[in-house]
């Protein structure tokens, strides 16, 4: 019997060294240091937020290599309206990001690309009116805002998921490359955000696209 359990011991042994033994399943992807689906902390080393602080491509009418570098103020940090967010949920909100390009039709899948969840307050309001739909650069983002926005990353076909969220409002934002497909001569990051709610264990679907004109 003892000679028995040495053999298969060393059997799953050598099948874990080789790899075919997994040591981990597929998990839903959430902002680095965050625990049990809550908000995590402000990793700022890691967390590139350029879709948030900067100003990419809305519209053609945008498009210009010396557009000023002016920055609009943004407003005091509401601390007091962030607080009273709920730290965790059972809500899901899924979908798809891509771009349609208008003389081609062709659909351009957002593969791979970060997407953010991002709670409506006055802050985040100020930015969707003012950088979103006005096109305007905005000052740096308060640190602060980090540890209240969840994270994830799409598939290959465009397909994303963001599991565990509470109850509320939010702005999802993403980002997708385009060049040709969208009538550019280069490749052009264009930024998409749009709002949406989810509430108890609902499972939202929203896409996250808009037509290239």
């Amino acid at each position: 019997m003892k000679k028995y359990v040495s053999v298969v011991t060393a059997v799953l042994f050598s099948l874990w060294l080789a790899g075919c033994v997994p040591t981990d399943v597929h998990k839903p992807y959430y902002k680095a240091g965050t625990q049990g689906n809550t908000w995590g902390a402000y990793d700022a080393e890691n967390v590139d937020m350029s879709d948030i602080d900067e100003n990419l491509t809305e519209t053609e009418t945008l498009i210009t290599e010396n557009m000023p570098d002016e920055r609009v103020s943004r407003i005091a940090f509401p601390l007091n309206e962030y607080n009273t967010l709920a730290r965790s949920g059972k809500g899901t909100i899924k979908g798809k990001i891509y771009l349609t390009g208008t003389y081609t039709g062709t659909r351009v899948l957002g593969s791979g690309t970060r997407l953010y969840l991002n709670p409506m307050t006055s802050y985040s309001d100020q930015w969707y009116e003012v950088s979103y739909i006005g096109g305007k650069k905005m000052e740096k983002a308060d640190a602060r805002l980090f540890n209240y926005l969840r994270f994830t990353a799409a598939e290959s076909d465009g397909s994303f998921a963001f599991y565990g969220v509470p109850s509320g409002k939010y702005y999802l934002i993403g980002t997708v490359q385009c060049g040709e497909e969208c009538g550019y001569a280069t490749p052009k990051s264009i930024r998409l955000a749009t709002k949406v709610e989810v509430y108890g264990n609902q499972i939202t679907v929203k896409d996250l696209t808009r037509r290239v004109d």
